[in-house]
């Protein structure tokens, strides 16, 4: 009796494409394949497939399997090979797995490598490794197998004096895998090493294999011959669909280990190790993996579903990609130093912009910045750490967009814009309603100020209180800020509402009430009350902030955003990278203002809820007057 049992799921596959073979009147003669065939292939996969984990659950006795023997009823062997072949591979959903026919294989044998002269071991090198130097000192090597443990200790010293010396001088390296389709196992640990440093020892992939049931560490090598790259060196992998077996675990464990990035077609999805054995005493083979890769990084494999690049394109376009990715990184140290400067020299806050400058330094450093692929990277990048280091949303990366030309309206027009930027209403007791959700530039409120008075502002200005909503204003200009809070006081003495000092010019602008104004004042002793919310930011925080630090009116909601005045947009260099930068701040000599913390409401209250709250105490207070 046997001691194990096969697949059932394989068992049934391969019996329902024999018996639709046979509804096609294909007509056959009586069998003449041997009735074990199933039974010897069921074991080879049973003990030697990479995978075990896909069989558990599925097995059933061989004996029940061997009792129906109509798929052996196909005399083609190729024939019945392809149905092996398909029952094999839908059982275990790996196409990986093949069974043959071949009355007349011969097993290969690899002999030894014999020892050969000096000149013919140069012109086998120099035929099978492709090396050039580009343009701007980017090396570039193309290696079609790889080579293990045995052949490198013959022809290492050789491949260090002909390839490795010429590739060490260079700025940066592009390691092209296209078309590497065989190598050995042991030829990994060698690789990886060159490109790693020697100390600590790392541990860079696990090889399972199957036949043995053992699991093989793959460690870097403390000890190469030859120098090793540098590891601030930027790596290059080139990768296409050809890109198969060894040369894929070469490109993953790279990836892995963020020690280069991978350019071009995602890979075959191959396996370290395929075997090709006899089924039992017959012309038929099964060639499967009999060992599979687990990363120690990912705890997954590549094989099967193959490695996926950094950045994908054709195979054709990767070595071009790999050049303009190599020509930015070369950049990139200029590019995050001028942005340091240019934070550190004109950030509104001097101890933050230092700080925020050296911390961005740190970060190249220590190779923050070496997996940039493109502009558009290095942007999106460099904006969320401005953002985390200084936490003010409005340190970014920009684009420099040419302001658009002036536009002609009519004055309908203007009045129907203006319906749309903002609501009033009128409640209860006569008290006034004023939404807007952005500020103004000064230069360009002005011209059309009386329109705005005749058809908002004249709605709510004799009214008993005043709401203004700012719950959902984004900020804008802060130039319009002292005309708009001149409304609110008394014009017969200027007030000084606040300081801004502007850093990058080292100039500081006083903010104080107008002396003349567009419509009538709403005055200063009539009741103010100002909804805010998180969402509340900008210059209308530097408003509230005004209206709070000067008792003028009540503040209603949550916390503002705690963002910051309106930013300057600096070119990096000639990079065409181009930085928001806040570079002002208002009046701090009695402690902070707003920026970065928010302004604090007299009342807090869920931004939904604080019109209902802010009509209430309005309505108590007028309606107790009456």
């Amino acid at each position: 009796m046997l001691t194990f049992s096969q697949t059932k799921k394989m068992v049934k596959t391969l019996f329902l494409v024999a018996s639709l073979l046979l509804l096609g009147n294909v007509s056959f003669l009586h069998a003449s394949f041997q009735a074990s065939i199933i039974e010897d292939l069921a074991k080879i996969v049973m003990n030697n497939y990479c995978s075990p984990e896909k069989l558990v659950g599925m097995k059933e006795d061989i004996a029940a399997a061997t009792s129906n023997t109509e798929v052996l009823d196909i005399p083609d062997g190729g024939l019945l090979a392809d149905v092996l072949s398909n029952g094999v591979q839908t059982t275990v959903s790996d196409p990986r797995l093949t069974v043959s026919y071949e009355p007349n294989y011969i097993p290969a044998v690899h002999p030894e490598m014999p020892p050969l002269p000096p000149d013919q071991l140069v012109t086998i090198l120099q035929s099978s490794i492709k090396l050039d130097i580009l343009e701007g000192n980017i090396g570039y090597l193309r290696i079609d197998h790889i080579i293990g443990e045995e052949v490198a200790e013959k022809v290492g010293a050789l491949l260090v004096d002909l390839v490795w010396n010429k590739i060490l001088p260079t700025s940066a390296l592009i390691f092209d895998l296209r078309y590497t389709g065989s190598g050995d196992i042991s030829g990994i640990p060698y690789i990886i090493s060159y490109f790693t440093e020697a100390e600590p020892v790392i541990h860079i992939d696990s090889i399972y294999d199957r036949p043995s049931n053992t699991t093989t560490k793959l460690m870097s090598m403390s000890t190469l011959l030859g120098e090793r790259y540098s590891v601030t060196k930027p790596l290059i992998v080139l990768t296409s669909k050809n890109t198969k077996g060894i040369s894929e675990d070469v490109a993953y464990c790279f990836q892995n280990l963020k020690r280069a990035t991978i350019v071009g077609e995602k890979t075959a999805g191959g396996s370290v190790k395929v075997d090709k054995l006899k089924v039992g005493d017959t012309d038929f083979y099964v060639t499967l993996p009999t060992a599979k890769s687990i990363n120690p990084i990912t705890g997954s494999t590549w094989e099967l579903t193959g490695v996926t690049p950094d950045v994908e394109v054709g195979a054709e376009d990767a070595l071009a990609t790999a050049i303009r990715i190599i020509n930015l990184r070369v950049q990139v140290p200029g590019i995050i130093e001028a942005s340091a400067s240019l934070i550190a020299n004109n950030y509104a806050f001097e101890s933050v912009g230092a700080d925020v400058a050296e911390k961005l330094r740190e970060l190249l450093a220590n190779g923050e910045f070496s997996s940039v692929v493109s502009k558009e990277s290095l942007e999106t990048k460099l904006s969320a750490d401005l953002k985390t280091l200084s936490g003010d949303k409005s340190l970014q990366t920009a684009t420099n967009t040419p302001a658009l030309p002036p536009m002609e309206f009519s004055p309908e027009m203007y009045i129907e814009l203006i319906k749309i930027s903002f609501h009033t209403d009128v409640f209860e007791n006569n008290i006034g309603y004023l939404r807007f959700d952005m500020f103004g530039d000064f230069e360009e409120v002005k011209p059309i100020a009386q329109i705005i008075v005749e058809h908002i502002w004249n709605k709510v200005v004799n009214t008993n209180a005043l709401i203004i909503d700012l719950r959902n204003n984004l900020g804008g200009p802060t130039t319009a800020i002292a005309g708009f809070c001149s409304y609110f006081f008394d014009g017969d003495k200027e007030i000084l509402l606040d300081k801004l000092y502007d850093r990058s010019s080292g100039t500081t602008t006083e903010l104080r009430t107008l002396d003349e104004l567009t419509g009538a004042r709403y005055g200063y002793k009539k009741s103010l009350i100002i909804l805010t919310s998180k969402a509340t930011a900008g210059a209308a925080e530097e408003f509230v902030y005004i209206m709070k630090k000067l008792g003028r009116a009540m503040i209603i909601g949550e916390t503002t955003t705690g963002g910051s005045h309106p930013p300057k947009v600096f070119p990096v260099g000639e990079s065409n990278i181009f930085l928001s930068i806040p570079t002002v701040h208002s009046e701090t000599s009695a402690g902070p203002a707003w920026e970065g913390v928010g302004i604090t409401p007299h009342i807090p209250a869920a931004a939904e809820a604080a019109l209902d709250v802010a009509k209430g105490i309005l309505n108590k207070h007028l309606g107790g007057q009456q």
